[in-house]
């Protein structure tokens, strides 16, 4: 595999074309607007320059590397030569079903079609296409350039030998993977969300504050980011959609989003994304939002 096409240029896309340019592979990144696209772009050059001042790339490595990365507002265009498309975009299973027709329609019938949902059935989305056998889900952890992590979810179809090469793949990148089979949330978001929710439902039940909550977590359970702060990190509306998606998939109550998820998320106050959460990120630092609100 030499060419990779990634769909979606958000945070989630452009880290993953970051990563892969950085590693050698050609890369088109997809997305239906040219200022999304230049955006991406200047967030992959900023956080090159990061690494450059670490030490960790030399300029000219960056500048290698950002040459290898190729915009297109065209998904036709864009994946027509792909040997791999890894789709990075918004987290909603009818936008994730139409992408992957069309992406059916225009890659190679070589190319493996991998989605990077971190909640939606693999088997779901490959079964919009006539190559179940080559979808397969590769579900990176943000920030991508930074976590090791890709977790390789394999569909009810999905081939041993496509599950194989994106294992591989992944180890090509620095990456290291970890195989999990396609039920709801599969593992990474199956244990973490019941987490974060239950740390909402606490806050929600007045059993402790946000800070407090946080900082148990932290210094008790040796966690690098509270739960509360980790939720404002994802965004509460994808805290809430994988929610629901377990909650569906499973028809199990433990599962629902806690009233106080549900409620912030139709207020608007969806994390750091929006400016303000369980913190208020909106003076560009971190500070909690006052108790009171959280009712």
């Amino acid at each position: 595999m030499q060419q990779i096409a990634v769909i979606g240029s958000g945070t989630m896309g452009n880290g993953i074309a970051h990563v892969f340019a950085q590693n050698g592979y050609t890369v088109h990144l997809i997305d239906i607007r040219k200022e999304a696209l230049d955006k991406a772009l200047a967030t992959i050059a900023k956080n090159m320059d990061r690494q450059v001042a670490k030490g960790s790339l030399t300029e000219a490595q960056k500048l290698e590397s950002l040459s290898r990365i190729n915009p297109f507002t065209s998904l036709a265009e864009g994946v027509k030569s792909a040997d791999l498309v890894v789709e990075a975009a918004t987290e909603q299973v009818d936008i994730k079903l139409q992408l992957f027709r069309e992406l059916d329609m225009h890659a190679p019938a070589h190319c493996i079609l991998a989605t990077n949902t971190s909640s939606i059935s693999i088997t779901k989305i490959a079964g919009v296409t006539g190559r179940q056998d080559r979808v397969v889900g590769m579900h990176f952890m943000n920030p991508v350039p930074v976590m090791k992590l890709v977790e390789v979810i394999a569909g009810f179809n999905t081939s041993a030998d496509v599950t194989s090469a994106v294992i591989q793949l992944s180890r090509n990148i620095g990456k290291v993977p970890a195989l999990a089979n396609d039920y709801p949330g599969f593992i990474a978001n199956r244990i973490l969300m019941p987490m974060i929710n239950e740390a909402i439902s606490s806050l929600y039940e007045g059993v402790a504050g946000v800070e407090e909550i946080d900082t148990i977590m932290k210094l008790g359970m040796a966690h690098p980011m509270g739960p509360l702060q980790l939720a404002d990190f994802i965004g509460l509306d994808v805290c809430k959609a994988i929610l629901e998606v377990l909650h569906d998939g499973f028809g199990n109550p433990k599962y629902a989003p806690c009233p106080l998820l549900v409620n912030m998320v139709a207020a608007g106050n969806l994390g750091v994304k929006s400016g303000k959460g369980f913190y208020d990120y909106s003076h560009g630092g971190k500070e909690l939002v006052v108790a009171s609100n959280f009712k």
